[in-house]
């Protein structure tokens, strides 16, 4: 059958179009599809709860493309070994308690996992703003083409409800800076938005999981967003902390849901 190109451009849109009005409403948003965010997104979706996760890049996996220093190879503490095995991910013992992964595997097979499991991802789509309505609860997130952003165009967003929204943006924290910069008297977490602390590996994963948490009604953090919120060392190119943190944070979703 000869090909047509219009067809072609019907199936792509025709399909995109109906996939995106699916998530216009939807359990929980999760915002940045780093490392915390795909394994939040796999646990949110196995426990059956509607899961749309937004990357504003073209591509998935945040920082775990580069490995270490653009050395395709991270570190994982034996904790988060059963999450690598969960996945079929390989890895080998380096040392005693340092488990060496390879990071293309890794992203590949964390993305395919959240895939698998029912989770929707769309990327090259921006979160500029959150929804609050009684009570100051977030409510669900303002999207844009990050397209648009990088070009500086004026292009009005669009808007999709949801129940939880979780923040894994990563260094940045963008969607809790969002809420502490437009909402008056808004506290982020305890103190607000604190900022992360130099790199310190031991402290930082042992206390990243600790600062996943909701920092706000309808917001919680994850990963390398929850230390840049409480104020957590940073911890390079060792990544079990993160893969726990979003493990927490979708607990947390699923007991807040009552599921």
């Amino acid at each position: 059958m000869a090909l047509d190109e219009v067809k072609v451009t019907r199936a792509i849109v025709e399909s995109y179009l109906e996939s995106f009005l699916d998530i216009t409403d939807v359990d929980v948003a999760l915002v940045g599809a780093g490392p915390a965010n795909l394994v939040a997104a796999k646990r949110l979706a196995e426990a059956e709860v509607k899961t749309v996760l937004f990357e504003k890049r073209l591509s998935v996996g945040g920082g775990l493309w580069g490995g270490g220093m653009m050395f395709p190879r991270i570190v994982v503490q034996q904790e988060a070994c059963r999450i690598l095995d969960e996945y079929g991910i390989w890895y080998r013992e380096h040392g005693e308690g340092y488990f060496i992964a390879d990071a293309i595997e890794t992203v590949a097979k964390l993305t395919a996992g959240a895939i698998d499991a029912g989770a929707k991802i769309i990327n090259l789509v921006a979160a500029e703003d959150v929804m609050i309505r009684e009570g100051d609860r977030v409510v669900g997130l303002v999207i844009n083409w990050t397209a648009a952003e990088m070009a500086g165009l004026h292009v009005d967003p669009l808007s999709i409800r949801a129940r939880f929204v979780i923040d894994g943006t990563g260094h940045e924290a963008a969607v809790c800076r969002v809420v502490q910069r437009k909402i008056p008297g808004a506290i982020i977490g305890a103190e607000g938005v604190k900022g992360e602390k130099p790199m310190w590996a031991e402290m930082g994963e042992r206390t990243v999981v600790e600062m996943t948490q909701e920092v706000y009604p309808g917001l919680i953090v994850a990963g390398m967003a929850a230390a840049t919120v409480c104020g957590g060392p940073r911890m390079g190119p060792i990544f079990g902390g993160m893969l726990l943190s979003g493990e927490k944070a979708a607990r947390l979703v699923i007991e807040n849901l009552g599921i």
